[in-house]
């Protein structure tokens, strides 16, 4: 399946596996909805994807703001008319213990990586069902099915997103909603920089893992082809992690020793 001249809104667009998967996707000549915080990122996604401009829309909004998600909704409708694809990439990664990390914090993780991207689903689902059908896509991780260390919130947002999304897929299936969850493992983005430590600062330092990570265009291109493929899940990595999805269902107990001993 080609996505061209379908609308796909893609949150988290202004940088890492949104901004490639922008430019994966381009390719097949679709129309563009670029979401995100920084405005002047959002332009440079929206140039190196090649496509004229009167194909790409850039919507800044905070998606933690329930007004602005209702108001971008509407927005996207009035300049295309429809959405046949939205990918759910928004988030924010974790490096803090369970005991460092405030409960204000813990907080915070779950609006952005879990309810935040139910309620924008929620808020394009009923504009999917009247046009007929829609794939929804989200960002989850390896860790929405492994705890590690130091990311205890956010595996916990990211296992409540596998789970709110596998529903979603079962009770829409006969009304023609397809439903992807994306599972990557360490892929060579800046994510660890945006990371809340336990007070809910940024980490603002580089991870050693997301280094030596996929490259984020490959990764983009695998994710695309997926979701072409239409896709259930889209598992892609090229690490170690990536062979604990199918340990940890064989063998779970070797998995969890291992967890145990790798450094937080």
């Amino acid at each position: 399946m080609s996505f061209k001249g379908s609308v796909i809104w893609i949150t988290g667009a202004s940088s890492g596996i949104g901004a490639a998967l922008a430019r994966a996707l381009a390719a097949d000549g679709p129309k563009l909805v670029l979401s995100g915080r920084q405005v002047d990122a959002l332009r440079r996604v929206a140039q190196q994807t090649g496509l004229p401009g009167e194909d790409v829309m850039i919507l800044p909004f905070d998606i933690t703001d329930a007004d602005a998600r209702a108001a971008t909704v509407d927005q996207v409708q009035t300049r295309f008319g429809r959405i046949d694809l939205l990918v759910n990439n928004a988030g924010i990664s974790q490096r803090a213990r369970v005991l460092e990390t405030e409960m204000d914090t813990l907080r915070t993780l779950m609006e952005v990586d879990f309810f935040a991207q139910v309620a924008l689903t929620r808020a394009v689902l009923p504009l999917m069902l009247a046009q007929g059908g829609g794939h929804v896509a989200v960002t989850a991780s390896v860790s929405g099915k492994l705890g590690s260390q130091g990311r205890a919130g956010y595996c916990a947002a990211k296992h409540a997103l596998m789970g709110w999304f596998d529903a979603l897929r079962a009770e829409h299936a006969r009304d023609r909603i397809r439903v992807t969850t994306i599972v990557p493992g360490y892929i060579d983005t800046p994510i660890a920089y945006a990371a809340l430590t336990g007070d809910g600062s940024a980490h603002a330092k580089p991870s050693k893992g997301n280094a030596r990570g996929m490259d984020v265009d490959a990764c983009a291109q695998r994710i695309a082809q997926g979701l072409r493929r239409r896709r259930r899940e889209i598992a892609v990595g090229k690490g170690l992690e990536m062979h604990a999805l199918w340990l940890k269902r064989w063998f779970p107990g070797l998995v969890f020793r291992l967890v145990e001993r790798m450094p937080g």
